[in-house]
């Protein structure tokens, strides 16, 4: 955004708005962990909400609306995401209920990104990688497929049992940066791991007494990603050990208002990174590698021709819909409909926007 009004009704005596000026700033903020950037739009909704005008129900309908009535056309403008995830953050984020459970961190998944990603709320069920800048390319390992479930009960059952009591504020900063960082690298969902995870910790903080009503998360976040990534690193021949000791520096300045400089470029593995060498979080954003799905062991040869078919008409992220498999493989509206399906089954394609008569792409 080229103007931030957030920060001044960060400072407003008046305590709704002061929040709900937070709750927004943070939200948008958060986006810049997948780099992505809202509208225009939404920051006029979001003044709107905070003002008093329109609720957190209201403002997530007109969002709907606006992009029901202006659909986005271009695969890799993910603007709408960030406007609807924003404004779902901002109403997450001002709600006081909350659970120290693993139901509670799946929720906050599927409220998150219901009808955005296909398998919003659901614990993936493929393993991955992601190539990080900060680690010159490398990927953390991430928890494998099979126990994600298991491991998620274990960390939270884990967390639920830790008594703070007697504890100095360095160790408590010490044991939260562990366990955010472990529930992190679990990565229990394909996608808006980080942002969930972000939204859950925001709120497990505030059940310890916490405010962290400031502007860290908001422009920090991609620190805070990165500081993730390297409590979960080893490269031990080179001489790189996963550590903590950014994300409590993080923590330091959300919990305790200190005032640390956050620099993407000190968690930069090579310890060489210059001034000059600023990242662009557009392009330095980590890129994550699933594998594909094995058609052939899905479907039927004939059903096999048709997806390659679909594949070269549909290279990359290009959008299509049921009418383009109508034209492309000539079958009639219900087959088409029930084709789509099977491939949103099994991981072939993804929902852009809707279902049976929507849009999607390739994974």
């Amino acid at each position: 955004m080229d103007r931030d009004p957030f920060k001044e009704y960060m400072k407003e005596t008046e305590p709704n708005k002061r929040y709900k000026g937070y709750a927004w700033h943070t939200a948008i903020g958060l986006q810049a962990v997948d780099g992505l950037k809202t509208s225009e739009y939404l920051l006029h909704t979001a003044i709107r909400n905070i003002e008093g005008e329109i609720s957190f129900e209201e403002a997530n309908a007109l969002l709907q609306n606006y992009y029901e009535e202006n659909p986005t056309r271009d695969a890799t403008n993910r603007t709408e995401e960030a406007d609807k995830v924003s404004a779902r953050i901002a109403a997450l984020i001002s709600e006081s209920s909350f659970s120290l459970t693993p139901n509670e961190y799946l929720s906050i998944h599927r409220k998150l990104f219901e009808d955005i990603y296909y398998n919003a709320g659901c614990i993936r069920d493929y393993n991955i990688t992601k190539k990080e800048w900060v680690l010159n390319g490398a990927t953390v390992i991430y928890g494998s497929a099979t126990e994600l479930k298991a491991t998620l009960e274990y960390d939270i059952a884990e967390e639920k049992k830790f008594s703070y009591k007697n504890l100095s504020m360095e160790e408590i900063i010490h044991h939260l940066a562990v366990f955010i960082s472990r529930l992190w690298q679990i990565h229990v969902f394909g996608e808006g791991n980080t942002r969930t995870t972000a939204v859950f910790f925001i709120k497990y903080l505030r059940t310890l007494g916490f405010d962290v009503t400031n502007d860290i998360f908001a422009e920090n976040a991609w620190y805070f990603r990165n500081s993730l990534v390297r409590a979960n690193y080893n490269d031990i021949k080179n001489g790189i050990y996963e550590t903590t000791e950014f994300l409590e520096i993080f923590l330091r300045n959300l919990l305790l208002n200190e005032n640390h400089p956050l620099h993407n470029r000190t968690l930069h593995i090579s310890g060489t990174f210059k001034e000059t060498e600023k990242p662009d979080i557009e392009t330095a954003k980590p890129d994550i590698d699933e594998p594909k799905p094995d058609i052939e062991v899905f479907f039927q040869p004939k059903t096999v021709s048709n997806i390659l078919k679909l594949r070269e008409a549909f290279p990359g992220q290009t959008i299509f819909g049921r009418s383009d498999v109508m034209k492309v493989i000539d079958i009639k509206a219900s087959r088409a409909s029930d084709f789509l399906k099977d491939m949103v089954e099994h991981g072939v394609i993804e929902p852009v926007t809707g279902h049976g008569k929507g849009k999607y792409r390739f994974r």
